[in-house]
């Protein structure tokens, strides 16, 4: 049974949201008028993710789900499943459960897929949004093994980790973040509006200025007269810069020149290594074909030479080559990572190794941003309160020289 989201007005005249399942929109509207509602739009759900052009309805199901939102889902799932519970049963179970209207939407389109006839991996198809393909991928290998709680449990972890670790690198760039503004505006601050009154009392005075008075002088004088056209640049450079980026040629060089950055290199590749790691682990457990397994994980990654290469590899795997050798030919995973795989390979095991190595780099890359960020912020300090001291100085070295003319 389709799944359609209204939008009705009440006896009060308030609006309201939701969702109903039903055969017809027209019977839709007959259970909103048994409930006093007045019916101002229904759309079918699972219409929308396909490009539904009627503007007057509620595109829920186009909202991308955020990662709590889909570890928590697919932990409420997985718990349901293993229960016992049909799964058209467990989906509308989810549903109820969930007060977000885009979630609950999306469920029921779901379950009106399943109802159909569908699997559940090609009912979350529908969704490439919110559903990733090693997702999807996932779930379809839990599907034909019967081990789908198993499966799902198992992305519930993984999905929670990944926001876990994307929180704590985001709280932890934050601070530095909030001090970078700020040195930023303070300077910009002293050179716009505190040096140009100074300057006047100079103005006054027939007097050589030292040449650090001079330049700050300059600078500030620049910053008033072409700030606003410095910041139209910088903006039009930036949109410039986002257009160009869409093409691959120029995202792929893009990617391969950060990769060569010595800081954000390592933590590009820290990241990118233990996330298909990870991912490959998962889909590897959960009975997806090995070389299978390497072209869903790729998708995972950020960065397109990374991404390219784990393809590469594949077709080399299926060659007859071991995984190993043939991601050791890229030169982009760390020695580390690819001697646990050759340890898994031959010990048949490669799963819990691959496992193993995505949690070592997870720790290292952690601790590695941890050590950038303790040498940042008293790098910062150090990088301020110099500008600040040169900025002084130039203020104070002509009423030195005054000073000294004076006596």
């Amino acid at each position: 049974m389709p799944a359609f989201s209204y939008q009705a007005l009440d006896t009060a005249g308030k609006q309201k949201k939701g969702v109903i399942e039903g055969d017809t929109a027209k019977q839709i509207r007959t259970i909103l008028r048994q409930q006093e509602l007045t019916p101002l739009s229904i759309n079918e759900i699972n219409r929308q993710e396909k490009g539904s052009t009627n503007t007057g309805g509620f595109h829920f199901a186009m909202r991308k789900l955020k990662p709590q939102e889909l570890a928590l889902l697919t932990r409420q799932l997985a718990t349901l499943v293993r229960a016992g519970l049909p799964l058209e049963e467990c989906l509308g179970t989810v549903a109820d459960q969930n007060e977000k209207n885009h979630i609950k939407s999306t469920l029921m389109a779901i379950r009106a897929g399943i109802s159909e006839g569908r699997s559940l991996a090609t009912a979350l198809q529908d969704f490439p949004a919110s559903f990733p393909d090693y997702y999807i991928a996932t779930v379809d290998a839990g599907e034909q093994s019967g081990h789908l709680s198993v499966v799902l449990d198992r992305l519930a972890d993984d999905t929670e980790s990944r926001h876990h670790m994307h929180s704590r690198f985001m709280m932890a760039l934050l601070y530095p973040a909030i001090i970078t503004l700020t040195a930023i505006a303070v300077v910009i601050a002293l050179l716009t509006y505190v040096v140009p009154q100074v300057v006047h009392v100079f103005e006054s005075i027939n007097q050589t200025l030292p040449p650090l008075t001079l330049g700050m002088i300059s600078v500030s004088e620049f910053l008033q007269n072409h700030g606003f056209l410095l910041l139209i640049i910088i903006m039009g450079g930036l949109l410039a810069f986002s257009i160009a980026i869409k093409k691959p040629a120029i995202r792929t060089s893009y990617h391969r020149f950060l990769l060569k950055v010595p800081v954000l290199g390592r933590l590009i590749l820290g990241g990118n290594t233990a996330r298909f790691a990870r991912t490959f682990s998962i889909l590897l457990a959960s009975g997806v074909p090995a070389i299978e397994g390497m072209r869903i994980a790729a998708q995972v990654l950020s960065n397109l030479p990374m991404r390219n290469n784990i393809s590469t590899a594949a077709e080399r795997v299926r060659e007859g080559s071991s995984i190993y050798n043939a991601l050791k030919q890229g030169n982009y995973f760390p020695p580390m990572t690819l001697h646990l795989m050759a340890s898994g390979e031959a010990s048949g095991n490669l799963e819990e190794m691959l496992e193993r190595a995505a949690i070592n780099e997870e720790r290292e890359l952690e601790t590695y941003l941890s050590t950038l960020l303790s040498l940042f912020e008293p790098l910062l300090l150090l990088v301020m309160g110099g500008v600040v001291l040169i900025i002084v100085l130039a203020i104070l070295l002509p009423i030195f020289d005054l000073n000294q003319l004076v006596k």
